[in-house]
């Protein structure tokens, strides 16, 4: 077992009546780590263990099935968890998605953006910003062709600005919109429905009362508390 994972169960009251280890079986519970840890990363992060998916249930992993179809509880929990969690969502860790809780997300918010000012004016950034504050909400192809980013191989590098800017806290995941079939039903990975995080939480629940060098400060003594195997770098790689 991964030291973050020895440090979660062993921090964070999730031992049953018999001493035995109580992994995360429900989307609630998955909030609930959340708020404790502040930080969850959705996938593997660089950092052994420290992952939504490391704490789960062997049942709620993901499962491929004969015909093709599959079973994911951890994707299927995201949207209930962005929309009820009391918490954000977006590529934040490396470029890779993840969650942070409303606590921790004023000093998120202020350290990443004293590291990312504002896109320059007539920038590509700051056209896709301005369309996305302008419609509210928007999934990423729907943005994408508001912003006439529609040519040839255009689609890889409008991804790589949405990675940038959502690393850089100006766009964040409001919820995920899924097709569906003829019957009603949805199906496959579903789409973020995008937006910016003074319109998801409002202006005040981003505001910081310290620096942006505290707020470093602080998130690093308190990863490093809860991944005491982790090296200075991984955790600065989080962060930075």
């Amino acid at each position: 077992m991964s030291s973050f994972v020895d440090y979660f169960f062993s921090n964070h009251k999730n031992i049953d009546s018999l001493g035995r280890l109580k992994e995360i079986h429900s989307c609630p519970e998955l909030i609930d780590c959340i708020q404790q840890t502040g930080f969850l990363p959705l996938l593997e992060s660089g950092i052994q263990g420290f992952c939504a998916e490391g704490l789960l249930a062997e049942e709620c992993r993901f499962t491929q099935f004969e015909d093709g179809t599959w079973e994911w509880p951890l994707w299927q929990w995201k949207s209930a968890v962005v929309t009820e969690g009391n918490c954000v969502y977006g590529k934040f860790f490396a470029g890779k998605a993840g969650f942070i809780s409303r606590e921790w997300w004023p000093d998120f918010y202020n350290w990443r953006r004293d590291q990312h000012p504002l896109p320059e004016e007539y920038s590509v950034e700051a056209a896709i910003l301005d369309t996305l504050r302008e419609h509210g909400s928007m999934i990423a192809r729907d943005l994408r062709a508001a912003c006439g980013l529609t040519g040839h191989n255009m689609r890889g590098k409008f991804d790589a600005y949405i990675n940038r800017m959502q690393m850089a806290c100006y766009i964040v995941t409001e919820d995920f919109v899924y097709p569906t079939d003829k019957h009603g039903n949805k199906y496959g990975f579903g789409w973020s429905l995008l937006t910016t995080p003074e319109r998801l939480l409002g202006r005040e629940a981003c505001l910081c009362n310290r620096t942006p060098e505290e707020s470093y400060q602080r998130m690093f003594e308190h990863l490093t508390n809860m991944l005491p195997h982790a090296t200075e770098k991984q955790i600065k790689k989080i962060l930075k």
